[in-house]
């Protein structure tokens, strides 16, 4: 996405220190998205994640759906946005708002982890 600097998968919304995939503790698999504001709003990101994720149903810890803010504003705009997914479709919304805390992040095969799976391949996504 144009605006977007650093994507970075790792992990956060725990208590316990230093997350894995291998031992996850009470943590949230997460993205970390460092974008650039007058190329791109927060808003047009969120708008972006509701059209590839499905929040309908309850996860376990490791991958509920969350979205971890920082302020006041990008609170107002994710619950605005959680709203709007449950209008639109009539289904209780399992996304949580909390605020962002220590992300820790994730081991070097998890990074871009879905061009590293399809590479040299023929692929489409619709």
């Amino acid at each position: 996405m144009e605006g977007v600097k650093k994507f970075t998968v790792g992990y956060t919304g725990g208590e316990q220190a230093n997350p894995t995939y291998q031992n996850i503790k009470d943590a949230t698999e997460a993205c970390l998205i460092e974008y650039d504001p007058s190329v791109i709003s927060y808003q047009k990101i969120l708008d972006q994640w509701a059209t590839q994720h499905h929040p309908f149903m309850m996860q376990k810890t490791q991958y509920r759906s969350a979205i971890f803010v920082k302020n006041g504003e990008e609170r107002r705009i994710a619950e605005e946005k959680i709203e709007e997914l449950f209008v639109g479709s009539g289904k209780k919304v399992y996304t949580e708002v909390e605020e962002a805390g220590i992300f820790y992040r994730g081991e070097e095969y998890h990074q871009d982890f879905l061009n590293k799976q399809t590479a040299g391949r023929n692929t489409m996504y619709f």
